[in-house]
């Protein structure tokens, strides 16, 4: 007579539980009490990953916005009023016979700064130093004062029309006029404008965006 298959799944009149019962139990138990905290994770990821992609999509827009030029950031942009340098007071032609003066020339002509200063020596101006200097400055010339010398940098500016104005440090109202690679004469003396007015500052634009090209008091090239 066969003997009958013994039951491996009992063991001494008791249910053996095995690794597939296991898994399906904890499955299961998994589907009914896990799952509103799955649902809710799936939720926040959602959100947090919609949330980065808008943020994304913004900075885009904004980016290329200030690209184009339709966004302006005020603290990217120098206020050209603020900035200015060019005194806005009115002065009166002062007598040339009270100022003093210095020429100097920044060109390869030689002799340019000792004719100039015969010129304006003949005009009545007291002229000091005449010498060479160096110069990045590319106009006509360069009317060089301290604040004291503004009154007296105007009535140099008006016998040298197309120069371009500058304050410097010093504390004495002394002058200095440098020649630079534009120049081509002093205004006819008959024609020199006598009128009250402002001291000429045509380069302003291209002073507040390049400040390296500031000059500085010039030294006689020995």
């Amino acid at each position: 007579m066969a003997r009958k298959p013994k039951d491996v799944t009992v063991l001494h009149g008791h249910q053996v539980i095995t690794g597939s019962d296991l898994r399906a139990t904890f499955v299961e138990y998994d589907e009914q009490h896990d799952t509103p905290v799955r649902t809710r994770r799936r939720v926040l990821h959602g959100v947090v990953l919609v949330l980065l992609v808008g943020l994304m999509a913004a900075a885009i827009v904004v980016a290329l916005a200030i690209m184009n030029g339709q966004i302006k950031i005020p603290t990217a942009e120098r206020s050209q009023a603020a900035a200015s340098l060019c005194p806005e007071a009115r002065f009166d032609y002062a007598p040339p016979e009270t100022i003093n003066l210095n020429v100097f020339n920044s060109t390869s002509r030689p002799g340019l700064a000792r004719s100039v200063a015969d010129e304006l020596a003949a005009r009545k101006f007291l002229v000091g130093a005449v010498a060479n200097t160096t110069s990045s400055y590319r106009g006509v010339a360069l009317v060089v004062s301290g604040a004291a010398g503004q009154s007296a940098a105007f009535t140099v500016q008006r016998n040298l029309p197309g120069s371009d104005y500058f304050q410097d440090g010093r504390t004495d109202p002394s002058v200095d006029v440098i020649l630079t690679g534009d120049f081509k004469e002093l205004a006819k003396p008959e024609l020199v404008d006598q009128t009250p007015g402002q001291l000429s500052c045509p380069r302003e634009d291209r002073r507040i965006v390049d400040e390296s090209g500031w000059p500085v008091t010039p030294t006689p090239a020995g």
